[in-house]
């Protein structure tokens, strides 16, 4: 089989989604010899290797099904968690705003589940890095069950450490902080940043957002930003075609800022 013939089918050892008639979802990594039991029937993984992404199939019980590759947001959404994820509307906004992309070395703090651990490792890819740190030992080592499972364990560094200690990389490009206060570790970011390089936080509430942007103005950060993004789904039924009765509203305040370089006094 060529290498453009194995990129149109399924291989043994790739991640595949399966997408019910009900929009139930599953996330597998193909395996000979393996079988996945649905609801709706069971499914043989000898008969997805070599399947072309994007055909149908049955599960023996007659229950269609639509195979595709998985995105990053199926990856993350299918995670075991014990913690809060960053949700997708607001991962993808961070990438583009914090300019992470193939090559870019990035700094998290803290590692949570790893799903925004898992969506910079997919972007920075293997020319790229990502640090993650957090003190808890036990969420940690499910942020790296969860990025090793994906295959992508060769692309993140994972320290078990208070970073109020600082971090141990410099002149990183981007550098994003998951943490109750960061206005306590402004200093330490400041320091692990390359000139002109991104921060980005998540906050819930308001007096939280203002007591970090106080602390950005005392220290080199500058073009200071703060958003929120709001995302409402439809009913995908062209005869009734209406929003969901529920919406993702209120998931966090964003907020960018950029490292400043200091002025030299004469």
């Amino acid at each position: 089989m060529d290498s453009e013939e194995s990129k149109q089918t399924a291989q043994a050892g790739d991640l595949a989604l399966l997408v019910g008639r009900d929009r139930k979802t599953f996330v597998l990594k193909l395996q000979p010899g393996v079988e996945i039991h649905t609801h709706r029937g069971i499914v043989s993984h000898d008969a997805l290797i070599g399947m072309p992404w994007g055909h149908q199939l049955i599960s023996h019980t007659g229950y269609p099904y639509s195979f595709f590759r998985p995105s990053t947001d199926d990856l993350v959404r299918d995670i075991k968690r014990t913690t809060q994820i960053v949700y997708p509307k607001d991962a993808g906004y961070i990438l583009m705003k914090m300019g992470i992309a193939a090559g870019s070395q990035v700094i998290e703090a803290g590692s949570g589940s790893g799903g925004l651990t898992i969506i910079f490792a997919r972007a920075v890819g293997s020319h790229g890095r990502v640090y993650s740190y957090d003190v808890r030992e036990e969420v940690q080592t499910l942020a790296r069950q969860n990025v090793e499972k994906l295959g992508l364990e060769g692309i993140v560094d994972f320290k078990l450490r208070d970073i109020k200690e600082g971090f141990d990389e410099r002149g990183v490009d981007a550098l994003f902080l998951d943490v109750h206060s960061p206005w306590y570790y402004l200093r330490q970011a400041h320091e692990a940043l390359v000139g002109g390089g991104f921060l980005g936080c998540i906050l819930p509430t308001m007096n939280q957002v203002i007591r970090l942007c106080e602390g950005l103005t005392k220290l080199d950060f500058g073009y200071v930003e703060v958003e929120e993004l709001l995302l409402r789904s439809y009913k995908v039924v062209p005869a009734r075609m209406r929003p969901m009765d529920r919406m993702i509203a209120h998931t966090g305040y964003l907020i960018f800022a950029r490292a400043l370089v200091p002025v030299k006094s004469k």
